[in-house]
């Protein structure tokens, strides 16, 4: 009786380890499965990523050489060559980041190696007081055809991985030619890049020059009075529609605010004189009723109402059912491109959705300006031969640093069509910027 006893309690301890034993070992497993699905994420995600970058780069250069094309100015070229080779060393670091090692890419890394090096050389060349021959001209031309397609085919491949048409999942088999029947990889997504190298021979929209908007003290709060809270807030009611408001946040840095919202909204006052610095509503968007045009018209009507008059429109963006419209100051019909004011507005009924009036608030004073030594009609034929110059206007512009430059504004079509803006210091002739301006159903934008 006592042996029989024995072997029942030996038997529940072999059953009470062994499911102990499978219980770990799913435990295990689950964790290990775990674990494996996260690793294969964090390298989809290192591919996208690389994926991303390769556009942008590959979009630079392709615009950067069409600069390049109707550029007529040395100094101008030697910018040019140095984001040129820059943009090609990203995307070959980018490139060398992908699973596309059995496809045969010496000719775009060549691609990307002489772009950089081609235009330095010229650049180099001028700086010694030579000129670009057509010939130069005519390369450079076809430098731009060629990654006009690669970039092409790399925004396809981004769009198609998008659309799930190619899948990122299989990656790390692809490298080894194994794949499930029938799924597309992103390898395969590389195969136009490789044979396109048979024909080898550079927010919502910031506005052209926002990227040195915040970097300095904003000269219309210098010397304003502080405000206190209960003070911002009453300022803010102004645009909440009788909504309730809280305190989100206080801001520093270079513009000090109060940052209020009612859940939906979010509206910024500056301590300094008690301005909106920006505002920002989460309202989702309809079936568009009014043009882009209308939308310029309510955005201007807007400021108005807020007290601010004398802006032209510059450029806008449409996305997501909204038209973000750009405005900058003008002084004696001359535009000031830093004096930026961006406002949103829904296509569905009119209504303003957002608005920063941070580069306004930074940059606008009045200027002494000194007397155009040049003429609009000179600033004209200053420009390269390769362009058909349409049209001139003053405006102010960011150099480099946090410094302006008084300029003409020359608006021309290239050899193909394209809009581009020229411009060339109001003062000394010299060619000191080259844009794209890309019209189309979305908006107008530069690059």
């Amino acid at each position: 009786m006592a042996n029989v006893t024995m072997s029942k309690r030996a038997l529940v301890r072999i059953i009470t380890f062994s499911l102990a034993v499978i219980l770990t070992l799913a435990i295990f497993a689950v964790s290990y499965a775990g674990r494996a699905v996260k690793a294969e994420r964090a390298v989809e995600n290192g591919y996208m990523h690389a994926i991303e970058e390769l556009s942008l780069d590959l979009d630079n250069i392709k615009n950067n050489l069409q600069k390049g094309m109707y550029t007529n100015s040395i100094s101008m070229l030697s910018d040019l060559s140095e984001k040129l080779c820059s943009d090609a060393a990203d995307a070959k670091n980018s490139l060398s980041r992908l699973p596309v090692k059995e496809l045969d890419l010496t000719e775009t890394y060549r691609f990307l190696s002489q772009v950089g090096n081609y235009s330095k050389s010229l650049a180099e060349k001028c700086a010694e007081g030579g000129s670009l021959t057509s010939e130069e001209r005519k390369n450079i031309a076809a430098l731009h055809d060629y990654a006009q397609k690669i970039s092409g085919s790399m925004w396809d491949i981004e769009q198609r991985i998008g659309s799930g048409e190619i899948t990122l999942s299989d990656t790390i088999n692809a490298a080894s030619d194994i794949k499930a029947d029938g799924l597309v990889t992103v390898t395969d997504g590389f195969n136009d890049l490789a044979t396109s190298d048979e024909t080898f021979p550079t927010l919502i929209y910031d506005g052209p020059y926002s990227d040195h908007i915040m970097n300095k003290s904003p000269l219309m709060l210098k010397n304003e009075k502080k405000i206190d809270e209960a003070e911002a807030l009453r300022i803010a009611k102004k645009l909440a529609d009788g909504n309730e408001l809280r305190l989100l946040t206080q801001e520093e840095g270079k513009m000090p605010s109060y940052v209020f919202t009612d859940g939906n909204r979010t509206i910024a006052v500056t301590k300094a004189g008690g301005m909106y610095s920006y505002m920002l509503s989460s309202r989702n968007t309809g079936k568009q009723t009014i043009t882009a045009k209308e939308a310029v018209i309510r955005a201007e009507e807007f400021l108005a109402v807020l007290g601010i008059r004398g802006l032209t429109d510059s450029y806008y963006e449409i996305r997501n059912g909204i038209c973000v419209v750009n405005l900058a100051a003008e002084q004696n019909g001359i535009t000031m491109y830093t004096d930026l004011i961006k406002v949103g507005v829904a296509l569905d009924n009119g209504e303003v959705l957002s608005f920063d009036m941070r580069g306004y608030l930074t940059n606008h004073t009045i200027r002494e300006l000194p007397p155009p030594k040049i003429s609009g009609e000179y600033a004209k034929t200053l420009v390269s031969g390769s362009l058909d110059p349409i049209s001139s206007k003053l405006c102010v512009i960011p150099s480099g640093g946090k410094n302006e430059i008084f300029c003409y504004e020359v608006r021309c079509t290239g050899s193909e069509g394209e809009n581009i803006l020229v411009y060339l210091n109001a003062v000394t002739g010299r060619e000191e910027q080259i844009l794209i301006l890309k019209i189309g159903s979305g908006g107008v934008l530069t690059v």
